[in-house]
């Protein structure tokens, strides 16, 4: 009996993969158009309920169009810069800067290839802000509606990388973990691989180099960031004590579930560990609690920062009662 699982062979990165010109057009790529109708439909779904109305005013759709559209654009920047400079160990980024919006490598279109979520995460947020005070809206009442559309797009992003076979967890002993192609091999002669082999039913008497079953962490991360997360929060929308605290339930909620589940996904290869007990254990395997990714350190700051915002808002909004 086999405890693992091979990747699909018939999922290609590509929706066109043998049709020239179409083949450009990635799933991961549409899976943001989703996203984003999605996020749209939610926050049209908030206005409807009144959640944008301030003393004053009363939102429009278009408003909704405008704040969007602002924050998309924003976000996509964000995601793009901390991608390139942030997670490529290289550099060439810093050297170049010009090339991280030029969708072009070596002559051929591959779009903006590589995108960061902490980065899309503070872009976004910038573009929300700008919006907000350039057309005189309350921000955190804003900002809260967007909290409550956000992580259910965010869900097929995730699928996105499934899709793509990329962001594959650590390799595990669990009946659904997965064998992706684009995985690191291992040789056939160490004891280690042998045993763990033997463990999953895994024949690799035939075999030089092999390919072990991962953790699926982007479905991890599509379940729990995504409908997880946006379930909480839906049902919140209508209880929120302050202006300010579904976005500070999103933001610290998403910390703290990323922060868990990088335990079972696999740092990047050309970085590893930012922060480790033992800066020498292996990527592939969870040796420590102590190793802590580039994603981790992220996750930290916006857990402190969700508490730090919600005890500052909770203040102000008591004052603003009394």
């Amino acid at each position: 009996m086999f405890l693992y699982i091979n990747y699909p062979s018939w999922i290609n990165p590509q929706i066109f993969p043998n049709i020239p010109f179409l083949s450009m057009f990635r799933w991961y790529g549409l899976m943001y158009f989703v996203a984003f109708g999605i996020a749209y439909l939610l926050l049209k779904q908030t206005l409807k309920e009144g959640m944008l109305d301030s003393n004053n005013y009363k939102a429009t759709e278009d408003d909704i169009y405008g704040f969007i559209g602002t924050g998309i654009v924003f976000l996509i920047i964000g995601a793009r810069i901390f991608s390139t400079l942030v997670y490529n160990a290289a550099a060439e980024y810093w050297k170049r800067p010009w090339l991280i919006f030029w969708p072009f490598q070596n002559g051929k279109f591959t779009g903006l290839a590589g995108m960061s979520y902490h980065g899309g995460f503070i872009g976004g947020f910038i573009g929300m802000l700008i919006w907000c005070k350039k057309h005189k809206q309350p921000l955190w009442k804003w900002v809260d509606a967007m909290a409550c559309a956000i992580p259910l797009g965010f869900t097929f992003g995730r699928i996105g990388n499934f899709m793509n076979g990329e962001l594959f967890g650590r390799i595990t002993t669990m009946p659904w973990g997965i064998v992706y192609p684009q995985a690191e091999r291992f040789s056939t002669t160490i004891p280690w691989v042998q045993e763990f082999a033997s463990e999953i039913g895994m024949d690799i008497s035939t075999l030089n180099i092999v390919n072990l079953p991962r953790h699926p962490s982007q479905l991890y991360e599509a379940f729990f960031e995504g409908v997880f997360l946006w379930l909480i929060i839906w049902n919140l929308r209508k209880h929120k004590k302050f202006d300010g605290m579904l976005a500070a339930v999103y933001t610290g909620g998403y910390g703290l579930v990323r922060f868990i589940i990088e335990y079972f996904r696999e740092p990047d290869a050309d970085i590893g560990y930012r922060f480790a007990k033992d800066p020498t254990a292996p990527i592939y395997k969870n040796t420590s609690l102590l190793n802590f990714s580039t994603g981790q350190l992220f996750c930290f700051i916006m857990i402190v920062t969700a508490i730090v915002a919600s005890i500052i808002l909770y203040h102000k909004n008591k004052k603003q009662q009394n």
